[in-house]
């Protein structure tokens, strides 16, 4: 047995130690491995030595072997794969040291071109319970095996070892999961900036100018286009184009549904992307691959479960997208797809509410105006005719036309009124009341009153106070239009916890059962904006006796 003299030990003792500092110290795994397995070979003067490193499950992950040219490992059928001495090593985690490797029981031999090995030490590599790995040695140079010195020399380097992994391995998750962060609040940065891209745009052109901006400079492609699916078609249509090359992509400008890259992400609902377009045929345009694009893909946008378009991304470089850019593209496309519904929403229904309107104002001409116009027409042929057989009925019939002009006249001032929206400007309400109430007076034959509280309500919030304005808009236009009343009064006041605001009029009043036939979409509107800031509005009206509306909303 070699026996090392005290000097020799403190040598060694001190030497392991050094390595031990510069181990705890080291902050990255591979370098850490390395330096392991080299300072095993040296301190137990080694001809081979390799460290085996497992995962979670006690696997082997990682074999580092140190000794054999790179040829020879090349010539090996394959690394060790745990079993023989390294496997019983793997699952008793004892130390395990003989002197020739093929005379113990527990030996399977070698692969083949392994070169032949004889005496043997390995040591687990354990932090508690835990197992990181082992160190393996083999060959004793200049012995025929490896001594007790060696064993505990090596024990306590795996001892050494064990929190040098672990600090690595702990330092490299710290690393990445801060480079998750990192990419987590660029991803944040994108969502919120195209959020608010998509909240304050009103219109989709707009809308996909800046959403497909930001997912470029995110990306950093050279391009990007949208298209749109045709509003009843099976078709889309190029809608936008961002970047380089715009010639190139708008060769082909149309595609149906299943048709091209484009039709096929619009018919699965699903992203495609493509890192070799130029070996597809699918993809169609062949200017594109021409150009020097490699990479493209194309993100569905998606309202409601439909398909509205799809987006599309290029680059020249090969770049292959995460699973989490493609979730986040993803996300986008819906957000900008419901996006673009919704603004066509808006404008069909703006679209039906112009022509709605239309039709109101044609039978309230037709109804009222040329109603009158015409009798004016009448009483002044009247007055012609009689105009020599009876000159004092002609003055009379002239006098009933001029006044008949006159009330024409207030109708057509009152409709061009209503076509001009009133809005509250921020003034107290009952200021805005006020000025609704002297518009009223200026422009219809009604006479009208008005009460309010003196502090005229200032406290009250602003969407309150917007709801009583219109309200009180409605229902004034509707005494003009339908009740012919000679008197009106509106009156606003506070109670507990409530304002209340009511106008009545003596006017001819109507059945509370047809009240959606005669009051039209007014009605509702009043209905709706009480509600919506949680009051509501009562109506009561008789036939020939007037009608009176109360309504109320809370005071916060």
């Amino acid at each position: 047995m070699v026996i090392l003299t005290r000097e020799q030990l403190e040598e060694r003792l001190v030497a392991l130690h050094q390595a031990s500092l510069e181990l705890v110290s080291n902050l990255s795994l591979e370098n850490v491995l390395e330096r392991i397995v080299n300072l095993a070979r040296e301190q137990a003067g080694a001809r081979y030595a390799a460290l085996g490193v497992v995962d979670e499950e006690g696997e082997l992950e990682k074999f580092i072997p140190v000794g054999m040219a790179p040829d020879e490992i090349a010539q090996m059928d394959h690394p060790p794969i745990g079993r023989g001495l390294i496997g019983a090593l793997q699952k008793d985690r004892k130390t395990i040291r003989v002197p020739e490797i093929a005379d113990d029981e527990r030996s399977v031999g070698w692969p083949r071109n392994h070169p032949p090995m004889r005496s043997f030490l390995g040591v687990p590599i354990l932090a508690g319970d835990r197992l990181l790995g082992q160190i393996y040695l083999t060959d004793k140079q200049r012995y025929h095996e490896f001594t007790e010195d060696d064993e505990r020399v090596i024990e306590t380097l795996a001892a050494y070892a064990a929190v040098a992994i672990s600090n690595a391995r702990m330092y490299e998750g710290l690393v990445s999961r801060d480079r998750m962060l990192t990419l987590r609040n660029i991803d944040l940065a994108l969502v919120n900036d195209v959020a608010e891209t998509l909240s304050t745009s009103q219109e989709i052109d707009d809308v996909m100018d800046k959403t497909l901006k930001r997912v470029m400079s995110y990306l950093g492609v050279e391009a990007g286009e949208i298209f749109l699916v045709e509003e009843g078609l099976k078709e889309l249509r190029l809608a936008l184009h961002r970047g380089e090359a715009p010639e190139v992509f708008a060769t082909v400008e149309r595609f149906e549904f299943g048709q091209g890259f484009v039709g096929i992400v619009a018919a699965t609902a699903k992203p495609l992307i493509s890192t070799a377009p130029q070996q597809d045929m699918r993809f169609l345009r062949k200017a594109v691959v021409d150009a020097g694009f490699r990479t493209i893909a194309f993100i569905p946008m998606v309202a409601r479960g439909i398909v509205v378009g799809v987006m599309s991304l290029a680059t020249r470089r090969e770049r292959h997208l995460s699973q989490r850019e493609i979730q986040l593209l993803t996300a986008i496309g819906a957000w900008a797809g419901i996006s673009v519904e919704n603004l066509r929403l808006h404008r069909q229904a703006r679209r039906l509410a112009v022509l709605e309107e239309r039709e109101r104002i044609g039978m309230d001409l037709h109804d009222g105006i040329i109603q009158s116009i015409y009798a004016v027409g009448l009483a002044l042929d009247f007055a012609r005719t009689a105009l020599d057989d009876d000159p004092e009925q002609s003055r009379d019939k002239i006098g009933q036309a001029i006044e008949g002009l006159n009330e024409t006249i207030r109708d057509i001032r009152s409709y061009i009124l209503d076509l001009r929206p009133r809005l509250f400007r921020g003034e107290d309400l009952k200021s805005g009341l006020q000025r609704l109430v002297e518009e009223f007076k200026a422009n219809t034959r009604t006479e009208v009153t008005f009460s309010g509280p003196d502090d005229g309500l200032a406290c009250l919030p602003t969407a309150h106070a917007t709801a009583l304005f219109h309200i009180c808009q409605e229902a004034l236009s509707n005494v003009s239009k339908h009740s012919h009343a000679t008197l009106a009064s509106v009156h606003l006041w506070m109670a507990p916890q409530r304002v209340l605001l009511e106008i009545t009029d003596n006017g001819k009043g109507f059945d509370l059962r047809k009240m959606s036939v005669t009051m039209g979409h007014g009605l509702a509107n009043m209905h709706t904006r009480a509600r919506k800031v949680g009051g509501d509005v009562e109506i009561t009206s008789e036939l020939g006796e007037g009608t009176t509306l109360l309504v109320w909303v809370p005071m916060p």
